[in-house]
């Protein structure tokens, strides 16, 4: 990358958000942009998050792109190395390496109010773009607790998204802090390998038995070769859970029966009513993401495992003691704390136009426009922003919607033409908050009992969208310009020979509406080629033997159902994703 190389669009991150907004610029007959990844590989927090027994609670067939289907998952819930596994044969089957710039970490993101453009500095150099894509992720940067003594504690220390494969936990005394959704895989995957495995609990979690089996070979051979029951499995996987969304949103009571199933759950495994007692919830089901695991009770419940039902509170030397007084001597502590969700690092490194950054903006919660755009940060989008989270279902299909709104928001910039950018209206951005936290106020996770990761430091829910994922996709298909403001850069005028020179004029910004001054025309955007015929609108991705890198066989990934991992099969045509399209 050359010092100053600028680029029409400039996409942060290699995760599902930023491979997804790179197929989808492609297919928007866009070329000229970059992927800028901190790490050495892409995969986001699939390529991050390696510790043992890592897996998805969203089934597989509706945790991946319509787009891009794969009819050959191996599991019903994958495992993280067939999900990278699909994410690496994503960037090959459509082109994206040479976009990707590995080893490029973003380090701050200014706004030139001149130039209507960001200047980029990275760890390899600067560049400039037109628009940004920020699709760092809410899972991206982990959060570790501030512990008195924990820097003198004399063992191994790591946090579960940075798993120390080098470390050997056999026969080791080790710590398990947290019980969120990674802890809960963690604890039965190396219990049975560990000394004495201590976990400490501030709160338990509500879980559910998750049902994963291997996929048959006869289903994968169906779903490759009548796509239409790969289609309809996967709407039927969306439908139900489009039909739970209410009671999470408007009837957090009806959730009562779902509570008794989880009760029973733990029953059958945990035959001891103190740690029963100690397990079981004081808050409504919901309130935090229901957790799934057949595996994590039974855990609880072998000889070599210890539940402290209480905060760590201090580190003496080797030993942990607990709010409640309880120690426990240990070789290695894991953090399973969760990640900086509501104050995201990446908001620290974004200057925006009136010079002051994202973070000073959201100081007092995180607010956008549509969960894309905010106030003050022209031609700047973020991938799973404020309140696009989901309880209950795939991310996949919020980032799909937001990549619409990502691709009309683009369309809209060459309708208006020449140097411009749209800024996102102040009013536009409040009302569209004071809407959501409208909505939010009659939910489980709001009303539920309980203190969780979805809320901001001032009790705010600025992390989950109160609705069905259909709804989200109906308010994401197109922009509405009447919520943004209109930049422009005002032209010098020539002056005539032999004329007076004029008193400088200050290229700064010019504004107005849709109807305002400017080029009358469309213009095309900078870089803009025909789709790539490998991802069209017509027709579909069509991932299959024949398409570049997949399977061993041809060079690619190496991506195959021979090998446990996921592979991608022929069929299916883009949009297949049924009920969210």
């Amino acid at each position: 990358m050359t010092k100053r190389e600028h680029v029409r669009v400039a996409v942060i991150g290699s995760g599902f958000g930023g491979l997804g907004a790179a197929v989808r610029l492609r297919r928007e007959g866009i070329t000229d942009f970059v992927v800028l990844e901190r790490s050495d590989s892409v995969g986001g927090t699939w390529r991050d998050n390696s510790y043992p027994g890592c897996a998805c609670d969203v089934p597989s067939h509706l945790y991946s792109f319509s787009f891009a289907p794969n009819p050959d998952w191996p599991r019903t819930f994958s495992g993280q190395p067939a999900i990278r596994a699909y994410l690496e044969h994503v960037a090959d089957t459509f082109g994206l390496r040479r976009h990707i710039r590995l080893g490029h970490e973003v380090l701050m993101m200014r706004w030139d109010a001149d130039e209507l453009r960001w200047e980029i500095e990275t760890s390899a150099g600067t560049l400039t773009a037109d628009v940004v894509v920020s699709a760092t992720g809410p899972l991206s940067d982990p959060k570790m607790p501030e512990v008195p003594g924990l820097a003198g504690f004399p063992g191994k220390v790591f946090h579960s998204a940075r798993w120390d494969h080098d470390y050997d936990l056999v026969g080791k005394r080790v710590a398990m802090i947290g019980t969120g959704a990674s802890a809960i895989q963690i604890v039965p995957a190396i219990a049975p390998d560990v000394e004495r495995l201590t976990l400490f609990q501030r709160t338990p979690p509500w879980v559910m038995p998750r049902t994963d089996r291997a996929i048959t070979a006869v289903e994968r051979w169906l779903h490759r070769q009548l796509p239409f029951t790969r289609a309809a499995r996967r709407g039927l996987l969306w439908g139900i859970r489009e039909l739970q969304v209410s009671a999470f949103t408007k009837r957090p009571n009806q959730l009562g029966l779902i509570e008794s199933l989880a009760k029973a759950n733990m029953a059958r495994s945990i035959k001891d009513p103190a740690l029963r007692a100690k397990l079981t919830p004081s808050y409504r089901i919901g309130c935090k993401r229901i957790l799934l695991s057949s595996e994590y009770y039974p855990a609880l419940a072998r000889p070599n495992v210890d539940l402290v039902a209480s905060g760590l509170k201090e580190i003496r030397g080797s030993v942990l003691v607990a709010a409640d007084g309880t120690e426990a001597e240990v070789d290695a502590i894991v953090f399973g704390t969760g990640f900086h969700v509501t104050d995201m690092p990446i908001a620290d490194r974004v200057v925006g136009a009136e010079s002051r950054t994202l973070a000073e903006e959201w100081k007092d919660g995180m607010q956008s426009l549509r969960g894309a755009t905010a106030a003050g940060f022209p031609n700047w989008m973020t991938i799973i922003g404020p309140n696009t989270g989901l309880g209950n279902s795939s991310m996949i299909l919020m980032i799909e919607s937001q990549l619409n709104y990502m691709a009309d928001y683009l369309r809209q910039l060459g309708v208006l033409g020449g140097r411009v950018a749209l800024a996102a209206r102040p009013s536009a951005v409040n009302q569209w908050n004071r809407q959501v936290q409208a909505r939010m106020e009659r939910t489980v996770w709001n009303t539920g009992g309980c203190t969780s990761w979805y809320l901001d430091a001032q009790g705010r829910n600025t992390t989950v969208w109160p609705g069905t994922t259909g709804e989200f996709r109906r308010e994401t298909r197109s922009v509405d310009l009447a919520e943004y403001e209109v930049v422009r850069v005002r032209e010098r005028e020539p002056v005539p020979a032999g004329a007076a020179a004029p008193a400088a004029v200050d290229p700064g910004r010019s504004r107005g509406g849709v109807g305002g001054s400017g080029d009358s025309g469309a213009a095309p955007l900078p870089g803009a080629l025909p789709p790539d015929p490998r991802a069209s609108n017509a027709g579909g991705a069509g991932l299959g033997a024949s398409g570049a890198g997949s399977g061993s066989n041809n060079g690619g990934a190496g991506v195959g159902s021979n090998n446990g991992e996921a592979g991608m099969g022929s069929g299916a045509g883009a949009g297949e994703g049924a009920g969210a399209a």
